[in-house]
C-alpha cells in the first residue's frame, strides 16, 4: 500500500446502480481504492442489490460499507419523486460517513449542497444515446431530465467521462463541463496462461438495449458457421423479456463464469450504436478474444486498429468481418493478440491512480493535476 499524500481523500461516497455496467466499474475502482488505504461508501440505487452482488462487495474486505436504497435511477420512468427521496438519503449519508469526496455515478444530485467537493462519472446519458440509437432527440417529456442533468453538471466541482468520445457528447448536448477529464475504464488482467479457443461467436450485455444491437447478431446467426452465444440480462427495467431466437441465450453470468466464457471464445462480437466505453470488450480483450465492434468514435477511440469495425446496421458488413475472422485463423490469432496487448494499457491501477489524482485536484486544487493518460499515439 501506498502512503497517501494530504491530498489524498481517506473516505468516500460513492453512488452506483445496480443494473449495467456502472456496477462493475464501482467495485473494480472500489478495490483499487481500498488497496490504497481509501475507505469506501458504496451507496446503492436503481435495483434491489441481489444476494450475489452484496457478496462481491464482501470479499472486497475491510473498508467498505454498502448503504442499499429502492430509489428509481435519474434515468428511469417518472423518477423524480425518487430522485429527491435519494437525495436526502444521500445527504444523510454524508453526514452520517463524513467522507472527503463525493463520487456520483450519475448527473442529478450533483446539485445537492453537498459540504465535500463533487465528482461527477458521465458513464452515458439519455440524450446521447437516444441520438446514436433512434437518430433523433428524446421526446418532450424527457426536458425535466435535461434541465436537471444541465443543472447537476454545472455544480460538479469535476466531470469525468470515461472517452473523449463521451465527453463530446456531454458537451453537445449540456454544454461545455466548467471542469473535465478522460479517465479510461480498467480492468484487472486473469494471470493464468491463456486455453485453446473454442469456435464460437460470443457477446455481452444487456439484451434489452438497443446500443448493444444484440438483435443485429442474433439476425446473422444462422448463416454463420460457428454459433452464437450471449451473456446478459433479458428482462428489461418493466417486466417484459427480450426474445432473439438462432442464438444460444446464457442469461445472467457470474464475473467468474464470464471470465471463463471469454477465454474459451474465439471471437467477440459487440455491434453496438452506442457504448461510451465497453467494459465487456476490454474483458473481452484481456482474454485473447478478436474483436468485432460497431463502428463508433468511442470504439475506435479506446481500440484503434486492434479490431475490426462495421457499421451498427448492416448486418451483412458484420456477417463478413465474422467470416474472415472464422476463415483465416492466421489473422484471427493476429487481432486477438493485438487486442490483448493494447487492453493492457487498462488497467485497474491506472484507473485508480488517475482517480486519486482527481480526487486530489478537488481536495487541493492548487496542486498541479497527473498527467492525463491519452492513447491516440496508440491508434
Amino acid at each position: 500500500m501506498m502512503n497517501l499524500c494530504p491530498s489524498h481523500p481517506r473516505k468516500v461516497l460513492m453512488t452506483t446502480d445496480t443494473i449495467g455496467g456502472v456496477w462493475t466499474y464501482s467495485l473494480e475502482l472500489s478495490r483499487g481504492l481500498l488497496c490504497q488505504g481509501v475507505d469506501v461508501v458504496l451507496a446503492t440505487m436503481g435495483a434491489p442489490v441481489q444476494p450475489r452482488q452484496r457478496q462481491m462487495v464482501a470479499d472486497l474486505g475491510p473498508g467498505i460499507r454498502l448503504c442499499e436504497s429502492p430509489f428509481k435511477l435519474e434515468w428511469m420512468d417518472d423518477p423524480w419523486l425518487d430522485v429527491a427521496a435519494a437525495g436526502e438519503w444521500l445527504l444523510a449519508l454524508e453526514r452520517e460517513h463524513c467522507p472527503d469526496v463525493i463520487h456520483l455515478n450519475g448527473y442529478v444530485h450533483a446539485a445537492l449542497p453537498w459540504q465535500a467537493p463533487t465528482l461527477v462519472a458521465a458513464h452515458s446519458c439519455v440524450f446521447s444515446w437516444w441520438q446514436a440509437v433512434k437518430k433523433d432527440t428524446p421526446p418532450a417529456g424527457w426536458r425535466s431530465y435535461h434541465d436537471a442533468v444541465s443543472e447537476g453538471l454545472r455544480h460538479a466541482g469535476l466531470v469525468v467521462a470515461p472517452s473523449r468520445a463521451m465527453l463530446a457528447q456531454i458537451a453537445r448536448h449540456y454544454g461545455p463541463p466548467a471542469n473535465a477529464r478522460v479517465i479510461y475504464n480498467g480492468r484487472v488482467g486473469d494471470s493464468r496462461p491463456p486455453v485453446e479457443k473454442e469456435h464460437f461467436i460470443l457477446s455481452v450485455g444487456r439484451l434489452w438495449d438497443e446500443a448493444k444491437n444484440a438483435a443485429g447478431l442474433a439476425s446473422i446467426a444462422p448463416r454463420l458457421p460457428w454459433p452464437v452465444r450471449v451473456a446478459g440480462d433479458t428482462r428489461r427495467p418493466h417486466g417484459e423479456d427480450v426474445v432473439l431466437p438462432r442464438v444460444e441465450l446464457l442469461g445472467y453470468r457470474s464475473a467468474v463464469e464470464l471470465r471463463e466464457e471469454y477465454r474459451r471464445a474465439a471471437i467477440y462480437a459487440l455491434p453496438a450504436r452506442y457504448e461510451p466505453f465497453g467494459l465487456s470488450v476490454l474483458e473481452a480483450a484481456l482474454e485473447g478474444c478478436a474483436l468485432v465492434l460497431g463502428d463508433i468514435a468511442s470504439l475506435r477511440e479506446i481500440w484503434g486498429s486492434t479490431a475490426l469495425f462495421v457499421p451498427p446496421d448492416d448486418p451483412n458488413a458484420l456477417h463478413r468481418a465474422i467470416t474472415d475472422l472464422i476463415v483465416n485463423p492466421a489473422c484471427r490469432e493476429a487481432m486477438a493478440a493485438a487486442a490483448r496487448e493494447r487492453a493492457q494499457l487498462f488497467t485497474a491501477e491506472r484507473m485508480t491512480s488517475a482517480y486519486l489524482a482527481a480526487y486530489g485536484g478537488l481536495l487541493a486544487p492548487e496542486t498541479p493535476a497527473e498527467t492525463p493518460f491519452h492513447i491516440s499515439a496508440f491508434a
